[in-house]
């Protein structure tokens, strides 16, 4: 007689089901003894606890209420899933319960599908292996504590893969099929809980094209609605936004991004490959926390084996799933850094791998065999021995779980409540971590980042001269917009010019998950927006201006950015000539200048560039690629940071003109450009 289904259930899950519990007992009670109370170990988190919040108050998908909706959180569906917790109570820290609840069950969940993964690949003692390395992983435990959506992202994917092979694997006329709702909804599920979850669609929509649940055209409407569910979050996102990137899309990926395009797009994207393959994966830097050293080459011999495996064992479609889930690893490198956040973006697919490395120990196993049948309890027990590599890194990994949440309750979250209690209640705060401040403070925020205010992006991508330009035309049009305070790291604002009187600080020396040690708030001072709008000369007519690092002014005047790189803009103080400070936003390290202007028909008229200097050097003007003259530069005069030039162009221009400045030697920094007519005398 058979034994139940539920019974044989019950045998293989409760291993799982206490070892799950006891993770996440280490992880939690580690925090609340550190604390005292519960704590997120990214401020991210409360990025998503903020949102459900606005779920659950009625406007979704709005940061904060009567602001524009924005998609912010990297998660679509998370916030979803914890908006009703919030409502029933949940409220400030204590959202983290059902968020670490969702996420270590998901874990346990997780480890049943690697199992279950694994089993037709690898055979029986190496799938509990696998299930053995999904709970040695430090790294799960570490995101399952964290509050975010990575466990129950990383279990939808599992699923997906399981799912859609075992659609592949079985016969219609059995029907042992799964369920085709299970799939659809799986299908559509991967890609909220994250953009990357696409792959999962895309397994489910070729396995439902490949594999038809009926002929004809009502069989390839299934496989079309997975296909729907792969650009589901871009259209989503359009219809929130008006824009099919997501505003977390728009700040980190490199495509898009205006310093990396061509070659340099093609380099970047080439290292981080490297850095992913050859530091990563081989257990150093920041994976060291969390893989042993030296471990590349045998997880790149994985997916060789689980590939071969699926030939040996006649789960071609199963080994294709599980390498597609494995290789989506390298899609974070198309991020302008995937380094933050102990890795995050990576462990969802690391299922992929554990299953690789099930497959290699079987087929280790299996030639052992060959030459002593007895030896092929090596399988197993070279299971034993990844698991066991894995889980040395448990307890330092554990011991960060309460660092972490101890550092970002120590900075943001007492920066969020030291707002909540000494800002007035109409303030409007700017900050570069937009979650802990923004969900505990109850004040209106303004990112700087962009992920949570929208089109903020665009500015903080180009740099912060392009912040302080952008504020200047927001303080002549909408002053109302921007923040009356800001709560920022110096250092990553790197706009000091804004920054008034210091009111309050947080500084932790002690954690490595923080954005820097000191997060500062500060009152907000615009006295010098504007105050670098006009040239020294007083007496020049100006009829046009270019200000660089302005994107609008830029655009205006088809400004190249040619060689332009990341990090190379600029917020400069100088003296003007009545001994007044003024402030302008540039571009440093320029060897060519180029764009466009139209000029005064048939009348003389007059270029003046400001621009600092370290160096003498000669600037050839060229206009239409004919060289029209060229002057000298000299350093910047002693106590300034920028001199201004001034070069005669010639009559008879007609039209819009492209001008050219090509610096000998030096690099300097362009900050401004004036256009004028030149004296009638």
């Amino acid at each position: 007689m058979l034994e139940p289904r539920w019974r044989r259930h019950a045998v293989s899950t409760l291993p799982i089901s206490l070892a799950t519990a006891w993770l996440a007992r280490q992880a939690i009670c580690g925090i609340l003894a550190r604390l005292g109370h519960p704590g997120a170990t990214l401020d991210d988190s409360f990025i998503h606890f903020q949102y459900a919040r606005a779920i659950a108050e009625g406007h979704p998908f709005r940061y904060e209420a009567g602001e524009p909706p924005t998609s912010g959180a990297t998660s679509l569906l998370w916030p979803a899933l914890l908006a009703p917790f919030y409502a029933i109570g949940f409220r400030d820290v204590s959202i983290l319960w059902p968020a670490w609840a969702l996420s270590f069950v998901a874990l346990g969940l997780l480890t049943h599908e690697t199992f279950l993964l694994a089993q037709r690949l690898a055979g029986t003692p190496c799938a509990v292996g696998a299930a053995s390395m999904v709970l040695s992983l430090s790294a799960f435990t570490w995101c399952a504590a964290s509050g975010m959506e990575i466990l129950p992202f990383a279990f939808c994917l599992a699923r997906a893969a399981r799912r859609a092979s075992e659609w592949a694997e079985s016969e219609p006329s059995r029907g042992d099929r799964p369920s085709l709702a299970e799939l659809v909804v799986l299908a559509f599920a991967a890609p909220l809980l994250r953009p990357e979850g696409a792959v999962a669609a895309g397994m489910i929509c070729v396995t439902l094209i490949a594999f038809p649940p009926a002929r004809g055209a009502r069989g390839a409407l299934w496989g079309g609605l997975a296909l729907t569910a792969s650009v589901c979050p871009m259209l989503l996102s359009f219809g929130i936004t008006g824009s099919f990137a997501s505003s977390t899309a728009r700040v980190k990926l490199l495509v898009g991004n205006p310093y990396f395009t061509g070659a340099t797009l093609r380099a970047e994207l080439v290292h981080n490959l490297r850095v992913l393959f050859g530091t990563l994966l081989d257990g150093e830097q920041w994976s060291a926390e969390f893989v042993p050293h030296g471990g590349a080459g045998l997880l790149v011999a994985g997916l060789v084996a689980l590939a071969i495996s699926g030939q040996r064992r006649r789960a071609r479609w199963r080994a294709g799933c599980v390498l597609a889930l494995a290789l989506t690893l390298c899609a974070p490198c198309a991020y302008v850094s995937f380094l933050w956040n102990r890795l995050r973006y990576l462990w969802p697919f690391a299922t992929g791998w554990i299953v690789g490395l099930a497959c290699l120990a079987r087929l280790l196993g299996d030639a052992f065999g060959t030459i002593r049948p007895r030896a092929r309890v090596a399988a197993p027990l070279l299971c034993g021995a990844m698991a066991g590599a894995l889980w040395t890194r448990r307890e330092f990994a554990i011991s960060d779980v309460s660092d972490s949440a101890n550092g970002i309750d120590r900075q943001q979250v007492a920066l969020g409540r030291w707002a909540k209690e000494n800002l007035p209640k109409d303030a409007r705060i700017g900050v570069n971590d937009t979650g802990a401040i923004a969900y505990l403070s109850g004040r209106r925020t303004f990112d700087i980042v962009g992920l949570t205010t929208r089109d903020e992006g665009r500015y903080w991508v180009a740099g912060p001269g392009s912040r302080f330009e952008h504020y200047e035309r927001l303080y002549d049009k909408s002053p109302d917009l921007l923040p009356t305070h800001f709560i920022v790291y110096p250092e990553w604002m790197a706009c000091d010019v804004v920054l008034g009187r210091a009111l309050y600080e947080a500084t932790v020396l002690d954690s490595t998950i923080l954005g820097g040690r000191t997060m500062r708030a500060y009152e907000a001072d615009y006295s010098l927006l504007g105050s670098g709008e006009q040239p020294a000369d007083a007496n020049l007519r100006v009829f046009d201006s270019l200000d660089v690092a302005d994107l609008e002014s830029e655009a205006a005047h088809d400004y190249e950015l040619l060689s332009a790189a990341d990090g190379e803009e600029t917020v400069a103080l100088s003296k003007g000539p009545d001994a007044r400070l003024v402030a302008d936003g540039g571009r440093t390290n320029r060897t060519t200048e180029r764009f466009v202007v139209e000029p005064p028909k048939d009348a003389p008229w007059t270029v003046t560039v400001r621009l600092g200097a370290t160096t003498t050097t000669r600037v050839h003007v060229l206009a239409n690629g004919s060289e029209e003259g060229a002057f000298d530069v000299g350093p910047s005069p002693e106590g300034a940071s920028w001199g201004e030039y001034s070069f005669p162009m010639p009559r008879g221009s007609r039209g819009r003109l492209t001008l050219e400045l090509r610096f000998d030697a030096g690099s300097p920094a362009v900050f401004h450009y004036w256009f004028s007519r030149a004296s009638s005398s």
